[in-house]
């Protein structure tokens, strides 16, 4: 925090680290202190798989309505700025940044207040054009005189991002490596976690004293190797498995080795609890059918542009309910999987994804996840999906109602969850899977009979702008096709 608090530091501070360092952690623990002072000026947490804040669409008018609540002062600025350029939401990037966000800055009464703007994972914004564009951007809050704003940001060291800061100046960003802090002030920091976290266990279980003991715990700080990714895993999995905690914390113990590295601890603990908790002790044959029942849900899952609550999730990929829930429930460990069914299941660190993708780590290759195939299965699936819609799905009391006039519970009944997810991400999996002739067909038969149902629906959910793209895209692709042919 000495940073964010010194008027004479740099305009931005850049806190990089590997995987699993803890800097999603340290940024909400900021922006939380930074709100308990009064000083935080917006934030925006970037989440690979989750609609709105997987890109970068809607960074800066996020920025600038929460610039507007902290900071009243702007307000009359940028409402004018909206009402002078209407359509400020779909134009790009450097339009959004100077209209809403850097001319306000500059035309606002001098303020003697100092605000932060926290930027959390810009690497899991799916752009990396864009990644470097914003940091281009946001370098030229520098030279503000009325206004004092400062960025803390937090990213994966990739290489897109450090070439975005070589391209600035040295006078806007420093740069602080997580990863690099000595490993005895992360230990103590991770024997304290498993101390505090533990404890509760042992009371609530009924468990022996002393529980875990000094010795577990240094040996579960020594298999943690400096990443917090890990020791929050083991905790879950130690808490939250199918049995007792001490019998889990020994699978934990006898299964792993002291002498791996980090990232084989951890791919370890991963190998570990996927084999308890979904396989267990049973025959091959079931092995096999919960295996690829776990490839089919959790695999999606891992690849999907956006995430969905479980009972959507069961729509889309045409599974029972109960069986898609019975393989989130053993997953407790790597995954959301919230008591309300209306929010999403997620992920909750990129790190799991990461393993289940390369089969270098991912050593029980029933588990692996073929990237290409999930996105390819989830193209079918949509397919599927949006080959069965009608005019007219809202049923609409007459032509040319206006979207506004529609109630938003209309529009949810009528196109749930996973039709729009289907109407909105088809295409996008039909890139990124490994399509063959037969995919090629559904597609120009879909065109020929369900394009202006699809459109329909697309005006209906707000995404005909990217209807347009997918549009242009599927034409080279189609083309491509013919000429092969």
């Amino acid at each position: 925090m000495d940073w964010c608090e010194d008027p004479n530091s740099k305009c931005i501070f850049w806190l990089n680290g590997m995987a699993g360092t803890g800097k999603s952690t340290i940024s909400r623990t900021i922006a939380r202190e930074l709100a308990e002072k009064k000083r935080l000026a917006a934030s925006f947490f970037f989440t690979r798989g989750k609609k709105d804040i997987s890109h970068s669409r809607m960074f800066f008018t996020t920025i600038a309505a929460q610039l507007a609540n902290s900071l009243p002062v702007l307000r009359a600025y940028i409402s004018d700025a909206i009402d002078n350029n209407a359509d400020i939401f779909q134009q790009g990037l450097r339009e959004q940044w100077n209209q809403l966000i850097l001319n306000p800055l500059k035309s606002a009464p001098t303020q003697s207040i100092q605000l932060v703007v926290v930027i959390d994972a810009l690497d899991e914004c799916d752009s990396m054009r864009d990644i470097q564009l914003i940091l281009q951007l946001i370098e030229e809050a520098k030279d503000l005189d009325t206004v004092r704003i400062k960025i803390f940001l937090t990213s994966r060291p990739e290489v897109p991002i450090f070439d975005g800061f070589r391209q600035l100046s040295g006078e806007a960003y420093q740069d602080f490596i997580l990863h690099d802090i000595s490993l005895d002030i992360v230990n103590g920091d991770i024997s304290t976690f498993f101390q505090q976290k533990l404890a509760p266990l042992k009371a609530k279980h009924g468990l022996g004293t002393p529980w875990p003991g000094e010795l577990i715990i240094e040996q579960l700080v020594e298999r943690a190797a400096g990443l917090f990714i890990y020791a929050a895993t083991t905790l879950r999995f130690i808490r939250d498995g199918i049995d007792d905690p001490e019998e889990q914390l020994s699978l934990i113990l006898n299964t792993t080795k002291l002498s791996q590295s980090a990232t084989e601890h951890l791919d370890g603990i991963y190998t570990t609890l996927l084999q308890h908790s979904v396989l267990g002790k049973r025959g091959d044959q079931e092995c096999e059918e919960l295996a690829r029942r776990f490839r089919q849900v959790v695999g999606s899952i891992v690849v999907m542009f956006n995430t969905m609550p479980a009972r959507n999730l069961a729509q889309l990929l045409q599974i029972r309910f109960n069986m898609v829930a019975r393989t989130l429930d053993c997953l407790r460990s790597v995954l959301y999987v919230p008591e309300n069914e209306s929010q999403p299941v997620r992920l909750f660190h990129l790190s799991f994804r990461d393993f289940l993708q390369d089969s270098q780590r991912c050593s029980d290759s029933r588990f692996q996840i073929d990237e290409k195939e999930r996105h390819i299965s989830l193209f079918r699936k949509c397919m599927e999906h949006i080959s069965r819609l009608r005019e007219n799905m809202c049923d609409l009391w007459g032509p040319g109602v206006l979207i506004t006039e529609i109630p938003d519970n209309t529009i949810q009944e009528s196109i749930p969850l996973h039709i729009q997810y289907a109407c909105r991400y088809w295409f996008d999996h039909l890139r990124l899977g490994n399509p063959v002739e037969e995919d090629i067909k559904i597609i120009r038969q879909f065109l020929g009979q369900h394009f202006l149902h699809w459109l329909e629906e697309l005006s209906l959910i707000g995404e005909v702008s990217n209807g347009a793209h997918m549009i242009i895209a599927l034409e080279e692709i189609l083309s491509v096709s013919c000429k092969a042919h």
